[in-house]
């Protein structure tokens, strides 16, 4: 029995010592792999920062540019125009959607066509509520859309404790 005590003792020690090493191994991986993240994320920084300097001169270019024919404060209008109009067109290609509206969606979606839009649900950021998934109808086990959630045995107008 002496004998098999002394082997216990001895795996108890090699699964502490492997835990010891698997915790190191993590550890200087993580390190690794968070300095590499680190170093990326300061070069995305710093090539911000540097377009956001090039856009403005860039602006003030073509301030400058508008200013010999034009009168300052119609330079610097039409500047703040060319840049809000860059922003938008900009905005609308960071959408995952595209940027494009479908025809009846949008306010110029009836300019020109001679029809009014077509209202459609709204998509987009701005749903309050995530969509329905389509359920077949009578389908069992499945509240009719707008009804509360309901839990069986419960009645949905006493309040709902747990003991």
């Amino acid at each position: 029995m002496d004998r098999l005590d002394h082997l216990e003792h001895l795996d108890k020690h090699l699964v502490d010592e492997l835990a010891q090493v698997a915790r190191e191994t993590v550890r200087d991986e993580l390190r690794e792999q968070t300095r590499k993240q680190r170093r990326t994320a300061t070069l995305y920084a710093a090539s911000g920062a540097a377009a956001l300097y090039a856009g403005a001169a860039l602006a003030l270019a073509v301030g400058l540019a508008l200013a010999l024919g034009l009168p300052d404060w119609a330079a610097a209008l039409i500047t703040a125009v060319i840049l809000g109009a860059v922003a938008y067109v900009l905005r609308g290609a960071a959408r995952p959607g595209g940027s494009r509206p479908e025809v009846g969606q949008g306010a110029a979606a009836g300019v020109g066509g001679g029809t009014a839009p077509v209202a459609a649900p709204p998509t987009g950021p701005g749903t309050p509520y995530p969509p329905m998934p389509p359920v077949a109808p009578g389908a069992t086990g499945t509240p009719e859309p707008g009804a509360a959630p309901t839990q069986a045995g419960t009645d949905a107008e006493q309040p709902h404790h747990r003991a």
